[in-house]
């Protein structure tokens, strides 16, 4: 009996040892931030759907901190000190990575050491330039221009251009209230495209919704978005 007690006491003795030690955990403090830009200009993506991955070597198993990106391009994420390594997922986001070298490859290299501000630099498949919005009569219209970025072997076509709206600031294919498509073989001249959608009736009431434009690539699940904006009806 003497000999059980005094292996119990042990027993808890370490059970508490090791839950000082969880309590005495060292949370990360350090914030990476930034956008996902083209010669500075942020990438318009879909809520969540595009991430980054930060990879910290040297630490036991290897897993990867995800940073997944806003609507308007932005990343945040929570970090020890230390060296990474940032890569995007293949096959992810409407751009292609900007190769470093021969050795690094599309992978960027970051010291972080408190908190910090980081864009990271793509080459998008095209550019939405010149987005306008009206609205009235219960529909929003819109036009713009397509700027093709990636030409020669690794090209790709437009799919489809979308317009958007919702109720709230939140849009893209999943957020929405209504939807106009715009199939790629009915867009005569990227430099002229004009569309609309019309607006359903809001419950409760409200003067205005939020619009955006989305064009899909063809062989590339992730849209390229427009800036949301507020539009009067």
């Amino acid at each position: 009996m003497k000999v059980t007690v005094q292996l119990l006491a042990i027993l808890l003795l370490g059970l508490g040892v090791m839950s000082c030690d969880k309590d005495n955990f060292t949370a990360p403090k350090s914030t990476l931030s930034g956008r996902i830009v083209y010669n500075g200009e942020p990438i318009g993506v879909e809520f969540n759907q595009v991430r980054m991955q930060l990879w910290q070597p040297g630490f036991g198993k290897l897993a990867p901190i995800d940073a997944p990106i806003d609507q308007e391009g932005r990343f945040s994420a929570l970090l020890f000190n230390g060296n990474y390594k940032l890569v995007f997922p293949a096959g992810r986001g409407p751009f292609r990575t900007i190769q470093q070298d021969a050795a690094k490859k599309d992978t960027v290299y970051v010291t972080v050491n408190g908190n910090q501000t980081l864009d990271v630099e793509v080459q998008p498949y095209f550019m939405i330039r010149n987005p306008s919005f009206n609205g009235g009569e219960g529909k929003v219209s819109a036009s713009l221009k397509l700027e093709q970025i990636v030409t020669g072997a690794n090209a790709k076509a437009v799919e489809q251009v979308s317009l958007y709206v919702n109720k709230t600031n939140f849009v893209s294919r999943a957020t929405n209230i209504g939807t106009t498509d715009l199939a790629s073989a009915n867009i005569k001249d990227l430099n002229n495209i004009t569309m609309s959608v019309n607006v359903p009736a809001l419950v409760p009431a409200q003067g205005y919704v939020f619009a955006r434009i989305g064009v899909k690539i063809k062989d590339v699940e992730d849209m390229i978005f427009s800036p949301v904006q507020k539009i009067d009806l």
